[in-house]
């Protein structure tokens, strides 16, 4: 009985194990791309962490300085300059020109180390009515030059409102503008390329109006 059922159906059953390597290569098959797939996935997102891991350290670790002047009295007023990056920077000048000036009506020399999060004061008393004038209402622009990590930089001009009457400060106020990020003005040597995402090297490019 057992044998004439086997001759029966022997065909169907040779052709089911015939099918079973076929099934297991489709299977295979299936299972490889799914995890190709999830692998590719995986590998896009750590790239993406990798670059804005990257990006972070950059911003925090790339020199960036934010200026503010102060009005301290009606004879006087105060420079602050905050290091908002972690690294270090000496800093080297400071300038103050109008608007409507093409070159800077101030410029002193520094030789002051400032930290990653702190904060450098100086008082500008007669330098800052020296760049003014005794009767003046407009725009002032501040900069600062400093060195980090072996190059010079300046950062871009900060503009403020000024009203001077009779050699007395009435009004000292910020213009919001959005400030560009710091420009190399030495590099650590005459060929490193520009880069524009963090800094920007104007040596080759410099203007008259720099």
């Amino acid at each position: 009985m057992g044998l004439q059922w086997f001759s029966q159906h022997g065909n169907i059953f040779t052709l089911m194990v015939a099918y079973v390597p076929l099934i297991a290569t489709v299977v295979t098959t299936i299972l490889s791309l799914v995890l190709a797939r999830a692998t590719l996935r995986y590998v896009e997102s750590s790239d993406k962490s990798l670059a804005l891991a990257r990006e972070e350290f950059d911003r925090q670790w790339s020199p960036e300085l934010h200026i503010k002047l102060e009005q301290v009295t009606g004879r006087n007023a105060r420079i602050v300059v905050t290091n908002l990056g972690r690294i270090s920077v000496l800093l080297q000048t400071v300038q103050l020109r109008k608007l409507t000036m093409g070159v800077p009506s101030l410029r002193y020399l520094l030789n002051e180390p400032l930290m990653g999060g702190n904060t450098w004061t100086d008082e500008l008393g007669k330098r800052f009515f020296a760049s003014t004038g005794d009767d003046f209402e407009g725009a002032v622009a501040a900069s600062v030059t400093f060195y980090a990590s072996g190059r010079l930089f300046r950062t871009d001009w900060f503009r403020f409102q000024v009203h001077v009457r009779r050699g007395e400060l009435l009004r000292l106020e910020p213009v919001n503008i959005a400030a560009r990020r710091v420009r190399v003005l030495i590099p650590r040597n005459g060929t490193e390329p520009i880069k524009q995402n963090l800094v920007r090297d104007v040596v080759a490019a410099t203007t008259p109006q720099d």
